[in-house]
């Protein structure tokens, strides 16, 4: 039905104009006429009930129009044509007047809200045509004959009228994009104005049947089908956004409205100058060129911001390309829109996945605009206030039709604008669309690569994954499996067949508990596995609950060979806690067993001690015998020492030469002292070590728990024992006494003084004479340290030495006391003595463990100007046990440069009498405790004559220490001892005395 309509429509008006045009002038014609413009009316009216505009109210505007033109026909034929009516009958004017109001209003409401670009357009034309109407045809029927006034005034208005619809009609053809309703309301409104200028510019009058009559038919039928056709629709809509703001057609329209003035101008200066309408065309001129700049600096405006739009566009495309992910597309979106939508209107944007839109929304395949409160409450509170909402599905076109839609954007704004921005947003979303399914693919490909990557790692790990089913058989067992059970067939297999019975019980209380909790996760312990065929491995466990995931459906369990590890790890724990070489605990263990003992004696009120042994002389057995005999040595001491202790009872090694024991669970203290003595006793048998006997004697340090409140104070107090009891000499214990605290602290404070000593200038030297024992003269002097203590008062080297040896201060000691005795000797040499004295000092054994040493005294000769011949350095006969080659070598070397060497305190220690022929030495000195006694004891005389003729032998000279008394002196010369010292003589002497003694001797 609808579609005859308009066919029907057409075909009535072309009967009614070849009635109109074939009939005579007579009131029939004019009664056709009537009826051409009633039904163009009646036309209008069914196109707004048929087509349903959005805002039907232009076109009721517009059939009003038409139908006040046709009564205002009716009135003028009857007042001109037909009937003649009164001179002064107006009606007829009033209707043309209501007919243009209603026709501009109409079209002024069209393609609202307008472009501000299509109203300059619409008035430049204006201004243009205006000027024409004006010099044509208004200001000649002004400046005519004319009835009266209104006739005059009348004359004027219509042709501007008309000028002002033509403007309207420019107006709607830039405000719009071109329809069929458009180009209709066009010709319409053409035919109007055309056949007006023809009907004012003959000035003839109209007659029915004229062909002037032709346009105003086309006013009355295009108007009436632009209403029928369904295009009539977009005119009352928002004008959607134009990608060109000019066209060759309107720049050519704005061209030749332009160009008017100036050709009216050249054409009456060239016809009839001067131009009459000089003012006139001034006014045209200036006002069309205020228009033309004006629409100038808009259409720059536009195009610079339409370019800052692109170029956030092609941004925004960027980073649609760069997106990783949904959310950066969704923010790529949101930043396009912003660009879209112009910044002083405030807007929302969201994009939903198709899981989170409506069944609506998924069914979506363009965009569409949407009513807010049609949405779902908590989309529409996200996009309120806005009572539009444009719904922009992301579709991919080349995709199946249940998955070609992957999002949708919804833009909350003005209806308006959304619907200026459809299209940009239709091209955004295609982008978008194409940047998700990228991503899309990106993320299947990597699903994909994944589980070909798993499956590799399955297929090639050596850990066993197992998939059980619902009765605990086996329902998947990767590669490795065959490996760890020795059979491939262990599908449809218990999985506690596959388990040692001795950790069946363990496995089956963790499978029911993973069975039981469904925790996803569980880390098991360890089981020993067995295979039908395979050998019986220990194994880590791990658990986990996939029965709720549809691609497992059973619970995993990945088994581990753990097998070396474990080995490795008791090896590394026994290691850790136990001494490599002799396989006792160390001191790590000791300590843990040492806490545990103690609690447990806290508990029982029983006796712990603890023994801390040291074997006596352990240094010299590795100096002399080698390390690997001493290795060997350590080895028997530990065995001995588990042999003399009970089962409960613990030995340790703490380091070196250093052992321990926990006696637990002792009745007393007298228990506790019987193992030490027993340990004592049973040490002082040589132990056979690589077929030689060697001497393995201890000292041993004895506490227990009744003096400490805990094990570190325990262990200082057998350390403090141990101390005393080799301070005491060797071979024995000594049980710790709180009195031995205050003892040890102030030989402790007193190491610690010393280094302050050496730092605060508080040591000194002093040189006791060495005299040939014949005449009395001085042949030398020993340079013997001093400390002045602060508070003790003035030390030997008796109280400080072996401190000093303990805490390593001895070696700057020594070479302290050294470069102070080669100054000495310096300073004897500038005297001018004929027989100048030389210096002896005495060398630790710690001195020559410098590889530098031999350089040092070298360089300190050198240094001073004193000659080696006047320093001799006395060495201890310990120091010559050691089977050291670089030792002896630095004793040659000094001995070659000149500096003699002599063993001090002879026979009082170890030596052999063979070192005295294989060293180089040069003098030896006899100790005191052979010279004390010369004079009472028969023996000691004997004795000490051997050692001078033994010395006379080996072609050493001998000088004898500590003589106190004239007939010790005489007795030693007797002897054929050359030299000697004492306090016969002198005591040591500081520096300065020195010089007044060599005055003397």
């Amino acid at each position: 039905m609808r579609r005859l309509i308009i066919p029907a429509y057409a075909a009535w008006l072309l009967l009614l104009a070849t009635a109109y045009f074939v009939m005579p002038p007579t009131t029939a014609a004019a009664l056709v006429w009537l009826a051409i413009g009633l039904s163009s009316g009646a036309a209008v009216v069914v196109g707004v009930r048929l087509n349903r505009p959005s805002r039907p109210r232009p076109w009721y505007f517009l059939a009003g129009a038409v139908l006040a033109y046709a009564a205002a026909d009716a009135v003028y034929y009857l007042a001109e044509g037909i009937t003649p009516l009164t001179d002064d009958y107006v009606f007829d004017d009033l209707l043309y007047a209501v007919m243009f109001v209603l026709l501009m209003t109409g079209l002024l409401q069209f393609g609202r809200p307008a472009t501000r670009g299509a109203l300059l357009d619409a008035l430049i034309v204006m201004c243009g045509v205006g000027l024409l109407t004006w010099i044509v045809l208004v200001q000649p029927s002004a400046r005519g004959p004319t009835a009266d006034d209104l006739t005059h005034l009348t004359s004027m208005i219509y042709p501007l009228a008309d000028v002002v619809i033509l403007a309207g009609v420019t107006r709607l053809i830039r405000a719009l994009n071109v329809t069929i309703s458009i180009v209709l309301l066009v010709v319409g409104a053409a035919g109007l104005l055309v056949s007006d200028a023809v009907y004012r510019a003959t000035g003839a009058g109209f007659a029915l049947g004229e062909p002037v009559g032709l346009g105003w038919f086309l006013f009355y039928g295009c108007f009436g089908l632009a209403a029928l056709v369904p295009s009539m629709r977009t005119l009352t809509e928002p004008p959607r956004l134009r990608q060109r703001d000019t066209t060759p057609l309107s720049i050519a329209l704005l061209a030749v409205s332009g160009l008017i003035p100036p050709a009216v101008l050249f054409f009456e200066a060239v016809t009839n100058p001067p131009a009459r309408h000089g003012v006139i065309i001034a006014i045209a001129c200036a006002g069309v060129g205020i228009l033309v700049l004006t629409r100038l600096a808009g259409v720059g405006r536009k195009l610079q911001s339409q370019f800052s739009r692109e170029r956030g566009l092609r941004q925004v495309t960027t980073s649609l390309v760069s997106a990783a992910d949904p959310q950066a597309v969704g923010a790529a979106l949101k930043d396009g829109v912003a660009e879209l939508i112009p910044a002083d209107l405030p807007h929302r944007a969201i994009l939903l996945d198709p899981s989170q839109a409506s069944v609506s929304l998924q069914a979506l395949r363009s965009e569409q605009i949407v009513a807010t409160t049609s949405l779902p409450e908590w989309l529409a509170q996200r996009v309120l206030p806005h009572p539009a909402t444009m719904a922009a599905p992301l579709v991919l076109p080349d995709r199946p039709a249940g998955d070609s839609q992957v999002g949708v954007l919804l833009i909350g704004a003005p209806d308006r604008v959304l619907r200026a921005i459809r299209d940009s947003v239709r091209a955004l979303t295609a982008q978008a669309a194409l940047a998700m399914d990228r991503i899309q693919l990106g993320q299947e490909l990597l699903r994909r690569n994944n589980e070909e990557y798993f499956r590799a790692l399955v297929h090639n790990t050596a850990d066993v994954i197992l998939i059980l089913d619902g009765n605990d058989r086996v329902r998947y067992a990767s590669p490795a499996a065959t490996a760890m059970f020795g059979t491939s067939s262990v599908l449809k297999m218990p999985l506690l067949d596959l388990v040692d019975p001795s950790s069946k019980v363990q496995a089956a209380a963790e499978l029911q508990a993973v069975c039981r909790t469904g925790d996803r996760a569980v880390r098991g312990s360890d089981w020993t596995v067995r295979g039908p065929n395979g050998p019986a491995l220990q194994a880590e466990v791990a658990w986990r609950d996939l029965r709720a995931d549809s691609a497992v459906q059973g619970i995993v369990v990945t088994l581990r060979d753990v097998t070396d590890r474990r080995r490795l790890e008791r090896e590394l724990t026994h290691r850790a806690y136990h001494d490599a070489l002799t396989g006792l605990p160390n001191r790590a263990l000791f300590a843990e067993r040492l806490q545990q003992a103690l609690a447990h004696a806290d508990q029982n009120l029983t006796v712990v001690g603890v023994l801390i042994l040291d074997l006596d002389d352990f240094k010299i057995v590795n100096d002399t015998l080698g390390h690997n005999l001493g290795d060997e040595l350590l080895i028997g001491v530990s065995h001995r020492l588990s042999e003399l202790l009970r089962h409960r009872d613990m030995a340790a090694r703490l380091g070196g030469d250093e052992f321990a024991v926990i006696i637990e669970d002792a009745a007393d203290l007298a228990a506790v002292e019987d193992v030490a003595a027993r340990i004592v006793t049973a040490f002082r048998e040589p132990l056979l070590v690589q077929g030689q006997l060697v001497n393995g004697s201890v000292s041993v340090g004895v506490a227990t728990n009744s003096e400490a409140v805990d094990s570190a104070e325990l262990l200082r107090h057998a350390d403090l024992a141990l101390y005393v009891a080799k301070g005491e000499g060797k071979g024995q214990w000594r049980r710790y006494q709180p009195d031995l605290h205050t003892a040890i602290t102030e030989r402790l404070t007193l190491r610690t003084e010393l280094d302050a000593a050496l730092a605060g200038d508080q040591l000194d030297v002093e040189y006791q004479p060495i005299v040939a024992l014949s005449s009395g003269h001085t042949v030398g002097f020993e340079a013997l340290v001093r400390w002045n203590h602060p508070t003790r008062g003035r030390l030997g080297p008796q109280a400080f030495i072996d401190l000093a040896e303990e805490s390593g201060l001895i070696e700057p000691i020594g070479e302290w006391v050294l470069r102070h005795a080669i100054e000495a000797a310096q300073s004897w040499q500038g005297n001018g003595r004929t027989n100048r004295p030389y210096v002896s000092v005495n060398v630790s054994a710690w001195q020559f463990r410098n590889s530098t040493f031999a350089d040092q005294v070298l360089a300190k000769l050198t240094d001073h100007g004193v000659a080696p011949g006047l320093l001799m350095l006395e060495i201890t006969e310990s120091l010559l046990v050691r089977d050291d080659d670089r030792l002896w070598r630095d004793l040659a070397r000094l001995r070659e440069a000149g500096v003699r060497i002599a063993i001090d305190d002879f026979g009082t220690g170890y030596s052999s009498l063979s070192y005295l022929r294989a060293v180089p030495l040069d003098v030896l000195k006899i100790d005191r405790q052979f010279t004390s006694t010369i004079a009472a004891s028969a023996k000691q005389r004997a004795l000490v004559d051997g050692i001078v003729r033994l010395a006379h032998t080996l072609g050493l000279e001998v000088i004898a220490e500590g003589i106190e008394t004239s007939a010790e002196s005489t007795l030693l010369t007797v002897l054929g001892c050359p030299y000697g010292q004492g306090y016969l003589f002198a005591k040591p002497l500081p520096l300065p005395a020195t010089y007044a003694w060599l005055a003397r001797h």
